[in-house]
């Protein structure tokens, strides 16, 4: 019986933190499966644009910028009709946008907390309630992306690890709750990218020794199972897959 293949050329995908890092790599992994692409961002402007610039340079008018910020809840419904008044709908929704740094005991801040769970459980929340219509009217797709601490602690990482807890469950309860029409799935990173500010190259060491894999990934990694999900995928919905060199197994 032959199938025909998948595809996601022309389909609108919003990616919420997608200036940088593995946010604009899943932007151009999905622009170079056919997507016109939404890039988020809230601080990171000048390379929000610089991204746009080159996917528009590949293909003319298939990409966009659009400045939020994502904690600022009552705003997010006049964001998506904003981003619709623009591209005409949506078709994937790809909850990225994160804050990480660690939040040892006995010195967590309220700051801290509303930072930590409004950017990684807050934000996709009331973002995928405010697309849900326009996701619903094209069957789309929703994306998390969660973490493999949403199942192992990381060490003086409390808050980090319990919104990406959070997020891990609102994946399968979104979809339930949103399924047949709209799927909605996870992809947990393991060690990809290290922090802006870096590490000690010890703790990276003890990282890697943690993986069967004895290696770092690559943000094209954790693209390419995105890419799967949104395209590959139409009879799988409210899984969380780990792509992290099988850490999670076995450490």
């Amino acid at each position: 019986m032959h199938t025909e293949q998948p595809s996601i050329e022309g389909k609108w995908a919003l990616i919420t933190g997608a200036g940088k890092r593995i946010g604009a790599c899943i932007a151009s992994r999905l622009h170079d499966a056919g997507a016109r692409i939404v890039i988020h961002y809230r601080a990171s402007e000048g390379p929000a644009e610089e991204l746009a610039s080159q996917l528009n340079a590949i293909r003319a008018d298939s990409a966009v910028t659009v400045k939020a910020d994502l904690c600022d809840t009552t705003s997010l419904a006049a964001v998506l009709s904003g981003i619709v008044e623009r591209t005409g709908g949506l078709d994937i929704l790809i909850n990225n946008a994160s804050s990480f740094y660690p939040t040892p005991l006995g010195s967590i801040t309220e700051q801290q907390w509303d930072d930590l769970i409004g950017t990684n459980l807050k934000a996709p929340l009331f973002l995928s309630q405010a697309a849900e219509p326009y996701l619903r009217d094209s069957a789309g797709v929703i994306i998390n992306i969660v973490d493999i601490h949403a199942l192992r602690p990381l060490r003086q990482h409390a808050v980090y690890g319990l919104a990406k807890a959070g997020l891990a469950m609102l994946t399968r309860t979104l979809a339930r709750d949103l399924a047949p029409v709209i799927r909605v799935n996870g992809v947990s990173p393991g060690a990809i990218l290290w922090p802006d500010d870096d590490m000690p190259d010890s703790v990276k060491d003890n990282i890697i020794g943690q993986v069967p894999m004895k290696r770092a990934g690559e943000p094209g990694d954790i693209a390419d199972c995105v890419l799967y999900l949104v395209r590959d995928a139409g009879y799988i919905t409210g899984q969380v897959i780990a792509v992290d060199g099988g850490r999670s197994i076995g450490w």
